[in-house]
């Protein structure tokens, strides 16, 4: 088992978790796709501690911000799997994608946004309902999704090497519409997300080594440029923004400014990030781990095999 490097000095994030404060376990959500299945990770030991079977494929899993919600998506299986916190209980599996890949759950929790690439549509499910309630066409390919805070939009990258991006608003989060296109200005583009803020938008390449800052208004302009490492790159915020290299195998931390604040060695492979209960999560596609950082006095670092696979991962509390 590989284990990083270098520590973070400091990795210090808002607690950000309802269910944190009602007491119970702090676990990762970590999707194991070669196994089918589902993986509940302990986070003060690192054992596996539940295993919930999936439909063919699980790649992504997302959970609200009230942990009160979680899904999975399986893209083989052309699937999504709501499930309810904090029991991690099954509610239903809603068929009927193409080639399903990317979640978001709307601020709100009530609603989730799914790409499906296969038919270039962002499908929007109910999840009280458990239901889709609009399939709207918004660009072949369509793959990352992020909510621009506070301005009642979504951002969606046509495609892991996009040469464009559409912009839809979801003002009526059953019934979103496109509103914008935008072109990435001569880079293929992967990822991009947010600033807590809204106003900034940083946009990942397939192609190159480098992050675009974006002041989002529209039409968005470019701010300034960040070296960020082996591409493709993803990015997660809290009260910093964090940047994952997996062919490189590091985790860089930079300032909401852009200002590189701090570098982590981890797993090769460690490609998605997820953020929560003051902890940073990344696991590894290629060699099956799960890299736990946490901010604090001298911070605190470990690095478990715990499958396979894993591809990507998400906080939540279980009872």
């Amino acid at each position: 088992m590989k284990r990083a490097l270098l520590l973070l000095a400091v990795l210090a994030l808002p607690a950000g978790s309802h269910a944190a404060a009602r007491g119970g376990e702090p676990v990762a959500l970590v999707t194991a796709e070669t196994e089918n299945a589902l993986l509940a990770v302990d986070l003060g030991s690192g054992q596996v501690v539940r295993r919930i079977p999936m439909p063919a494929d699980p790649q992504n899993v997302e959970t609200t911000r009230a942990d009160d919600a979680a899904a999975v998506v399986s893209t083989r299986a052309g699937a999504v799997t709501l499930l309810s916190l904090p029991r991690l209980r099954v509610r239903r599996t809603i068929r009927g994608f193409a080639e399903p890949h990317i979640a978001a759950f709307s601020p709100d929790g009530r609603y989730l946004y799914v790409t499906d690439d296969g038919r270039g549509q962002l499908v929007v499910i109910n999840v009280r309902r458990a239901k889709v309630v609009r399939r709207l066409f918004v660009c072949f390919g369509a793959h990352h999704l992020s909510f621009r805070p506070g301005h009642r939009e979504v951002w969606i990258v046509c495609g892991e090497r996009a040469k464009m991006i559409v912009v839809v608003r979801t003002t009526n989060l059953a019934r979103p519409h496109r509103i914008h296109l935008l072109g990435t200005r001569g880079g293929l583009a992967h990822d991009l997300a947010f600033s807590p803020d809204g106003r900034r938008m940083w946009l990942t390449y397939d192609d190159r080594w480098t992050i675009t800052v974006y002041d989002a208004a529209w039409p968005p302009r470019q701010l300034f440029f960040i070296q960020a490492g082996s591409p493709p790159q993803h990015v997660a915020f809290g009260r910093y923004a964090y940047v994952t290299s997996g062919n490189d195998g590091r985790l860089r931390v930079f300032s909401l400014g852009g200002r590189l604040h701090s570098v982590a060695r981890t797993p090769a492979g460690s490609f998605n990030i997820g953020l929560g209960g003051g902890i940073v999560l990344t696991p590894s596609l290629t060699q099956g781990t799960l890299t736990q950082l946490r901010g604090g006095n001298g911070g605190f670092l470990w690095t478990k095999k715990i499958a396979p696979a894993a591809r990507d991962a998400a906080f939540a509390v279980l009872p």
